[in-house]
């Protein structure tokens, strides 16, 4: 039976902390919702602004998988692995945290701020050797269909991660439509709206905006406006 959680997007948690926006789709920091927790293996969705120059400090992670999409300006990214770089909008970067790892990461711009989604989602083996991967993404590639940008196969379109996830971006224009099979049995989507107005499942959803659809083969998307789209297609039971 199809079970629908709709997010909307002032229903957030939000912590602006002046050189931080950061906007909270499941409960995180000091923001808790025991209704927010979690939507299968997806634990925290971040919809971050970060002021010019400014940025998060040294830091630990282990036994999470890391999703950084940049949606506009830089980030400057380091890590205890020896990784130096940075990202931009049309990239994605993955870290398996692991056993363990350390990083740091900034706007190293002094005239513009970053806007980025971190995404976090437990992984299917715990305490690997922890990995960095980064890409370059073909951005026309979502015009008007969707566009593969993470897998659990390291062979396949995008990035890959120690889960069996799928990530898709569309970038539509008004009156497109489109049908999304869950790739995998026992597999949810959380669909996030990074703007315009879509509909999904007969769920009308806006900017930033948000809908978890469990127990069903399939989704119908259909773009009333010029719209943009992250689907996130996550095993429930994991």
């Amino acid at each position: 039976m199809e079970n629908i959680v709709l997010h909307k997007a002032e229903s957030r948690g939000n912590a602006n902390h002046g050189w931080l926006n950061a906007y909270h789709s499941f409960s995180f920091a000091s923001w808790y919702n025991p209704d927010r927790i979690q939507f299968g293996a997806l634990r925290v969705l971040n919809d971050d602004t970060i002021a010019a120059g400014m940025g998060f400090g040294t830091h630990p992670h282990d036994n999470m998988e890391i999703i950084t999409i940049p949606l506009e300006g830089d980030l400057a990214h380091k890590d205890s692995m020896g990784n130096t770089e940075v990202i931009k909008n049309g990239d994605i970067q993955v870290m398996s945290a692991g056993t363990g790892i350390q990083h740091s990461e900034f706007n190293p711009n002094a005239d513009q701020q970053t806007k980025l989604l971190q995404i976090w989602l437990f992984p299917n083996k715990r305490n690997v050797t922890p990995r960095y991967q980064q890409i370059t993404l073909d951005v026309a590639d979502r015009h008007n269909k969707l566009s593969q940008v993470l897998s659990p196969n390291a062979d396949d379109e995008g990035v890959w991660i120690h889960q069996d996830a799928w990530f898709n971006m569309g970038n539509f224009d008004s009156g497109v439509s489109t049908e999304y099979k869950i790739k995998k049995e026992g597999n949810g989507v959380y669909a996030f709206v990074l703007k315009g107005n879509v509909t999904i499942n007969g769920q009308e959803l806006n900017t930033r905006d948000a809908v978890g659809i469990s127990g069903t083969d399939v989704l119908n998307i259909k773009a009333n406006t010029d719209a943009e789209f992250l689907l996130m297609d996550v095993p429930m039971n994991y």
